[in-house]
Formats: C-alpha cells, structure tokens, sequence
C-alpha cells in the first residue's frame, strides 16, 4: 500500500522547483502570455500588418470584442477581483516565504508576475479604447514587450530562488 502512495508522491512532488513538471509549465506559461496579447494572437497583428484586408478586419474585431469584455469585466468586478487576487497573492507569500512551504512560493512565483501582466493589459485596453483604433499595432506591439519583459524577469527570479531552494535543501 505504501509502495503506491509512494510512486504518486514521487510523481507529483510538492517540492516545486525540482519538478521537471514545474519548470515546463513556467515555460508554457510564459510563451503563451506572450503569444496571446489581450486575447489576440501576435501572428495576427503581424498579418495584419503585412497584408491589411481581411487580416485586419478580422485583428480590428477581435481586439475590440477582448477589450470590450476586459474592461467589462473590470468595471462590474474589478474592485472584489483586486481584493481576492491580493488576499491570495498575500496568503501565497506569506505562507510560501514566511512558513517556508516551498509549494505556495512556486504558486507565488507564477501568480505575482502574471497579476502584473493582467495590470498591464488592463491598462493596454483602456489605451486602446480612448485611442480608438488609432495606432493599433504599436501599442499591440509594446504590450508584447512589456510582457515579455515581465516574463524574462519573473523566469530570472524564480530560476535563482528554485536553484537557491535546490541547493539548500540538497545539501550542497
């Protein structure tokens, strides 16, 4: 009986920043943020760019159809969704940095930095909204890059605190 409770521990280790499996999904995570600018796929706005047509019609809709639900979402709830995203980024910290359980700081480490990419695209959509339309693929384009660069940041911080964690706890 312990042998296959222990073949599911080992499988789904709590110990985060040894798991292949967490390290993977940082991964994914962070090239799909990247990929996905407020709903739109980036090869979309390069299209569209490129050929115009269809392609940006098709960009002009979906951009204003995910920043119209965004905001939506933003105005009617935006004020218990901060404070339930706080309380869970703080139970997170406290309990993963403060009591030392390495699982919260992994959650922590994949949930503070994308709290700073929902931020920025709430702020991207806003732009876009007063903007209307005016300069779509430039302020599409630097949200790309803000996002990218809170994901270069946040991959260098959680690689140095899970190697940190690594070391310490192996025993090197």
């Amino acid at each position: 009986m312990t042998d296959w409770y222990d073949k599911v521990f080992e499988l789904i280790d709590t110990r985060s920043f040894s798991n292949m499996w967490y390290w993977i999904f940082l991964a994914v995570m962070w090239s799909g943020a990247s990929h996905w600018i407020l709903g739109v796929p980036y090869d979309l706005v390069q299209r569209a760019r490129r050929t115009g047509g269809a392609a940006q019609d098709d960009l002009y809709d979906l951009v204003r159809i995910n920043v119209n639900r965004l905001l939506n979402i933003v105005d009617v709830s935006g004020a218990w969704l901060a404070g339930i995203a706080t309380f869970l980024l703080s139970v997170m910290a406290f309990t993963g940095f403060g009591y030392g359980m390495e699982f919260a700081q992994a959650l922590f480490l994949l949930a503070f930095p994308m709290s700073i990419v929902f931020s920025l695209s709430v702020r991207t959509a806003r732009r876009i909204r007063e903007a209307d339309g005016a300069g779509l693929y430039k302020t599409l384009a630097r949200h790309r890059v803000m996002v990218q660069g809170v994901g270069v940041i946040s991959i260098f911080v959680t690689s140095l605190w899970g190697m940190f964690q690594n070391m310490s706890i192996g025993g090197f």
